[in-house]
């Protein structure tokens, strides 16, 4: 019995399982990577006011009705149509943003990646009519979903911190 074609599959066969090892571990996810990513992604849903970058913010956002946002007091927002109703009140010429500071950033992944939630502590500085309209020592928590290839903010949590 000639024993080349088996030999010649059994190679194949190897190189093939060889290249779908090194094809996994190439797309595997690459948690540092992500890290910069959710945190960019994070500072960007605070830190477009600075600019009033409409463009930026609503790309950190999930477009959906799905969003849910919980601020500090009674305030629920349910959705990316009633997200965006505060825009009136964003690109006022009364509001100011001046700053932001973020502590304390902690930032866990789900297993398969596609996940994020966050936890940290917020100092949202701006004015209003050119008075202070801050938010400080808020804790804010959220979380994030990758949607083709994009981390956006599904749900974002504002509270106070009882001093």
């Amino acid at each position: 019995m000639n024993k080349t074609p088996l030999l010649f599959l059994a190679i194949i066969l190897l190189i093939v399982g060889l290249m779908s090892i090194l094809t996994r571990s190439r797309d595997m996810f690459d948690q540092e990577k992500e890290l910069v990513k959710v945190e960019k992604t994070i500072r960007s849903s605070i830190g477009w006011a600075k600019d009033k970058d409409l463009d930026l913010l609503y790309s950190v956002i999930a477009n959906d009705s799905n969003y849910t946002e919980i601020q500090p007091g009674d305030n629920v927002v349910r959705g990316f149509e009633e997200f965006k109703q505060a825009e009136a009140f964003w690109m006022s010429e009364d509001f100011e943003a001046v700053r932001f500071d973020i502590r304390d950033l902690r930032i866990n992944f789900s297993q398969d990646g596609t996940v994020a939630w966050w936890y940290c502590i917020l100092d949202d500085i701006n004015t209003w009519k050119g008075q202070p309209a801050n938010w400080e020592n808020v804790r804010w928590t959220g979380v994030l979903e990758k949607r083709n290839g994009t981390w956006v903010i599904c749900q974002m949590h504002f509270s106070n911190i009882k001093e």
